[in-house]
C-alpha cells in the first residue's frame, strides 16, 4: 500500500514512517524541503495528490515548545500550521481522480474540557470552550470530506511518551537531576499513549476497512494524575519526584492560556479503539516509561 504522511518527519511521523515500511507499506512524506521519497506542500497544491491508497496529517507546530512566547503570532502559526494542511490534503483528496482508501488525522484531547470528576469516550461532547478546544474543533472540520469515497478517522491523542522526543523530552533532564515532581496540584488526570501504540492505532486505522470516525490516542489507563505520573517517571529514572513545579511558575513560562493544558486534565476513554480491536503494546504506566527512558 503507497501512504502520503504529511508531518513525517516528526516524532510520530519518524515512527510510523518505520512501522509502516516494516509492514511493507511505500511511504512518501509532505514536508516542506524536498528529498527522496517527499514531496512538498507547494508541490501538493499545484500537482494535487500523488497516487496513494493511504493519506495521514500529522503536521502542526509544537504547543508546548517552551522556546515560544504565547502571543498572537505564536497562537496563528498553531492554527495555520494545522488548518492551512489539513485543508490541502483534505482538498487534494477531494479533488483526486482516483481517491484514497483512508484519510486519517491526528488531533488532541484538548477538544474535552479539564474535570477532576468527568469522563470522557469519542461520543463525549467538548470543542468550544478555550482557544485549544476551538482549535481541535476547526481542525477537524477541515478534515471533512464530501461523500463516502474515502474513510475518515481521526485519532485524539494523549501526551505521546517515547525515547527520542515526545512529551517527557524536556522533564528528562531535572528528573534525571533528582529535581522533578507534579506539575501544580498534580491532582489533575495526564492521559497519555506510548509511541508505539500511537503509531500502531494509526496502521490499525489505515489497514482495517472497518475502522472510521473518531478514536481516542490514548492508553486505557486513563485515571492516571499528574502526580502519579511524576511518581512513575522518577521509578522508572532511579530518582525522587517530590519537588512539585508551583502553577505561577508554569504560567510565567507557558502563559496563562496555555499553561491550563499542564495545570488541568481530563479522564479519557478509548472505548471506540478498542471496540476497533485494537490491542496496546503499553497499556501501563511504568513499562512504557520503562521503554521511553531506557
Amino acid at each position: 500500500m503507497k501512504v502520503l504522511v504529511g508531518g513525517g518527519t516528526g516524532f510520530i511521523g519518524r515512527a510510523l514512517t518505520h512501522l509502516l515500511h516494516s509492514r511493507g507499506h511505500e511511504v512518501t512524506v509532505v514536508s516542506r524541503q524536498p528529498g527522496a521519497s517527499r514531496i512538498t506542500w507547494n508541490e501538493l497544491t499545484h500537482f494535487g495528490l500523488p497516487p496513494c491508497e493511504a493519506v495521514v496529517n500529522l503536521a502542526g507546530e509544537n504547543i508546548l515548545n517552551p522556546f515560544r512566547r504565547w502571543n498572537e503570532a505564536y497562537r496563528k502559526d498553531l492554527l495555520s500550521s494545522r488548518l492551512d494542511t489539513t485543508h490541502k490534503l483534505a482538498t487534494a483528496i477531494a479533488k483526486a481522480v482516483q481517491p484514497p482508501q483512508a484519510w486519517v488525522l491526528v488531533t488532541g484531547i484538548a477538544y474535552y474540557q479539564p474535570s477532576l470528576t468527568a469522563e470522557y469516550d469519542e461520543d463525549s461532547p467538548g470543542g468550544n470552550f478555550d482557544f485549544f478546544s476551538n482549535l481541535v474543533s476547526k481542525w477537524e472540520a477541515a478534515a471533512k470530506l464530501p461523500g463516502d469515497a474515502t474513510r475518515q478517522v481521526v485519532v485524539r491523542s494523549g501526551a505521546v511518551l517515547g525515547r527520542g522526543g515526545g512529551a517527557i523530552s524536556h522533564m528528562l533532564l531535572p528528573f534525571r537531576l533528582g529535581l522533578g515532581g507534579p506539575i501544580g496540584s498534580g491532582r489533575q488526570f495526564f492521559p497519555w499513549i506510548h509511541i508505539e501504540d500511537m503509531s500502531r492505532i494509526l496502521v490499525h486505522a489505515i489497514e482495517n476497512s472497518h475502522v472510521n470516525g473518531i478514536l481516542n490516542g490514548v492508553s486505557p489507563a486513563s485515571s492516571t494524575t499528574n502526580a502519579e505520573f511524576a511518581k512513575a517517571l522518577g521509578a522508572a529514572l532511579g530518582r525522587p519526584a517530590f519537588l512539585p513545579l508551583p502553577s505561577p511558575a508554569v504560567q510565567a513560562i507557558f502563559g496563562r492560556e496555555r499553561a491550563v493544558m499542564l495545570l488541568e486534565g481530563q479522564k479519557v476513554i478509548p472505548r471506540r479503539t478498542l471496540a476497533s480491536g485494537y490491542q496496546y503494546v503499553f497499556p501501563e504506566l511504568g513499562a512504557a516509561l520503562k521503554q521511553a527512558v531506557s
